[in-house]
C-alpha cells in the first residue's frame, strides 16, 4: 500500500492534519517528516516537538540539507538571495528541495494546507508538481487554522511561544517573507534577531520590506526599506492568534478523541 507521509512543521496546522492522518490511514504506514531549520526557530519547538510526538504515538523523522547546514542564513549568503516573486530561498533549498529529494513517486502526502489556504496555496503546489498525490486532508474537513489552535489546546497541548507571542505562523525567527508589520514586531521580541537580518541584507545589498502606495492617476509605486531604515510605526501585526472552537473545530476535536480513546480501550 501507498504510504502517508505527512510534513510536520512544528505549526499547529501541521500537526493537526498529521494527527489526522495517522487516524484514517486504512493500514497504510505513516511517516511524519520534519525538515530541520531548528537553528532559526524558537526554542520552544522543541518542547512542542516532543509533546506532538506524544500525541501522534510515534517519532517525527528528522531531515535537513547539510549542504546549507540546515540554517536559513548560510542559504541567504552562499545564494546571495532573500525573498522574491518566487518565493524565499530558505524554502526553496532547506524545505522543498528536501522534500521532493525523499518522497517517492506513490507516495500519498499531507502538507497540513487548511481550509482557508486551499485556493491560495493548495492549488498553486498540485499545479506546480501534478504528478505528486496531495491528501488535503483539513480542507475535506473544512477546518481552518484557528480552528487547528482550538483543537491543540483542547487536546491539552500547550501551544508554541510564536503562537502565544501573538505570531500566526510558527516560523523561523524573522522570516523573509514577512513584511513591515512582522518585522516591528520581530524588532520589539526579537532585538538580536532583528539586527542580525539587518546585517545581512547590508551585507548582500538585498531588502526584504517594501512599501507600496497608488497615486490618484492610478500610477503604482514600491519603494524598497532596509531593515534599519525600517520605521517603527509602519505595518500592522495583530498582538493575539485568531483561536476559535466553533461548531468545524469541535466536529475534528470530538474525532480525535474518539479515535484516541479507540485505541485505548484496545
Amino acid at each position: 500500500m501507498n504510504r502517508i507521509v505527512s510534513w510536520f512543521s512544528y505549526g499547529a496546522a501541521s500537526a493537526v492534519a498529521t494527527k489526522l492522518a495517522i487516524q484514517h490511514a486504512q493500514g497504510r504506514e505513516v511517516v511524519i517528516a520534519y525538515c530541520d531549520t531548528s537553528k532559526r526557530e524558537h526554542p520552544d519547538n522543541r518542547r512542542f516537538h516532543r509533546d506532538c510526538e506524544r500525541w501522534f504515538g510515534q517519532e517525527v523523522l528528522i531531515l535537513g540539507n547539510d549542504e546549507y547546514e540546515r540554517d536559513p542564513d548560510v542559504v541567504f549568503r552562499k545564494t546571495r538571495y532573500l525573498v522574491g516573486p518566487s518565493g524565499a530561498r530558505c524554502t526553496a533549498e532547506l524545505k522543498r528541495k528536501v522534500r521532493l529529494g525523499f518522497q517517492r513517486p506513490d507516495d500519498i502526502v499531507i502538507l497540513g494546507y487548511t481550509a482557508e489556504e486551499y485556493e491560495r496555496r493548495h492549488k498553486r503546489t498540485a499545479a506546480a508538481e501534478p504528478l505528486v498525490k496531495f491528501w488535503p486532508i483539513l480542507w475535506e474537513r473544512g477546518i481552518t487554522k484557528a480552528d487547528c489552535l482550538g483543537i491543540l489546546e483542547r487536546a491539552g497541548i500547550e501551544l508554541p511561544a510564536m503562537y502565544k507571542l501573538g505570531y500566526r505562523n510558527n516560523n523561523c525567527i524573522g522570516c523573509v517573507k514577512g513584511q513591515a508589520g512582522y518585522w516591528n514586531k520581530i524588532r520589539i521580541n526579537f532585538p538580536e534577531r532583528f539586527a542580525e537580518m539587518a546585517a545581512i541584507e547590508r551585507e548582500l545589498g538585498r531588502t526584504i520590506c517594501k512599501r507600496e502606495w497608488t497615486d490618484p492617476d492610478g500610477t503604482r509605486h514600491i519603494e524598497r526599506i532596509p531593515l534599519d531604515r525600517l520605521p517603527p510605526d509602519l505595518g500592522r501585526y495583530e498582538s493575539e492568534p485568531d483561536i476559535s472552537c466553533g461548531i468545524i473545530c469541535q466536529s475534528a476535536a470530538a474525532e480525535i478523541e474518539d479515535c484516541d480513546n479507540e485505541v485505548e480501550a484496545a
